[in-house]
């Protein structure tokens, strides 16, 4: 047999040696091979410099996903290049101002955002258990565009009235986040330790009515709202003050749902999970989102679906 190319696939950041990217890419496409017999290879490209970084994608890999603390500087990069007509930056990534995936294409450089999509994808399976394989099944690659339309369709036979999204925090994930609740039909609120960040995301993006919330608010926003999407690095110190009544269900049928960012010190720990669940709410952990962003991401890298199985079995 002759030598098969490895098409090259990678993630820049710093640090990174811990990350699992490369985990659930490789059980994503074990067995696979791109149509010209080449097979699959993901890399870790640690530095902090984000210049030599996007250098080596440049001269050696095909995509690459980006991480902390490089996806404005990633961003930034690609709006550069698409001013001379090589970088191309299209939908929800264009409003979060941050890209986690930069893709070589024949019109240059594309930015993605999966951190956006895989919350589209997270909510969508809390709702409605089991969709996410349901649509792989049936739409293959381009499954979560599916599901985002099936979201925003079903929204007014899900809840008596608009559902009210909380973001709790500003930053990268958080701007991602606000977007993705906007863009599913959730009236958003946000919320962040200085009031002034939330404020300049609102903004920035007016046609989300985005309502900024002082972190003095917390609780009581947690009370009102169906949705919660927690993207601090710490825990509030009113998590562990909340009851089980605190997370029933306003204008749904259910209790709410609360996804979080950190997947290695969550801030809802097991007590707050457990009064969650005791008023029928479901918590979305971050091992999920970081599936669900994987799972959406990596078919823009390789135009091929991944294998859902194998990678949750890897996330155990």
């Amino acid at each position: 047999m002759g030598y098969i190319p490895a098409r090259k696939y990678g993630l820049i950041g710093d640090p990174i040696a811990t990350s699992k990217s490369p985990l659930l890419f490789e059980a994503g496409y074990k067995g696979q091979e791109q149509p010209d017999g080449s097979v699959y290879s993901y890399d870790l490209i640690e530095g902090p410099d984000f210049e030599e970084s996007f250098r080596k994608f440049e001269e050696e890999y095909l995509a690459i996903n980006v991480t902390a603390p490089f996806k404005e500087a990633a961003y930034a990069k690609v709006e550069t290049l698409a001013e001379s007509g090589k970088g191309v930056i299209t939908g929800p990534v264009a409003r979060i101002g941050a890209t986690n995936l930069l893709v070589k294409t024949t019109e240059g450089i594309a930015a993605y955002n999966s951190d956006f999509t895989g919350i589209i994808v997270a909510v969508a399976e809390a709702y409605y258990p089991g969709i996410t394989r349901e649509f792989i099944n049936e739409y293959q690659e381009r499954f979560f565009i599916k599901l985002h339309q099936f979201f925003i369709m079903s929204l007014g036979r899900r809840f008596y009235q608009q559902p009210q999204a909380l973001i709790v925090g500003c930053g990268g994930a958080g701007r991602a986040a606000a977007v993705a609740a906007g863009e599913l039909g959730f009236g958003t609120v946000l919320m962040n330790r200085t009031l002034e960040k939330a404020q300049a995301i609102a903004e920035d993006m007016p046609e989300y009515g985005f309502i900024p919330d002082p972190i003095k608010d917390f609780k009581e926003a947690v009370k009102e709202c169906d949705l919660i999407i927690y993207t601090l690095p710490t825990a509030l110190p009113e998590i562990e003050e909340f009851t089980a009544d605190d997370f029933a269900g306003e204008g749904a049928c259910e209790g709410k749902v609360i996804l979080e960012a950190n997947y290695k010190n969550p801030s809802f720990d097991e007590v707050a999970r457990a009064k969650l669940a005791a008023a029928d709410g479901i918590y979305i952990p971050g091992e999920k989102w970081l599936l669900y962003q994987a799972l959406t991401g990596y078919p823009y890298m390789t135009g091929l679906t991944p294998d859902l199985d194998a990678m949750e079995a890897v996330l155990g």
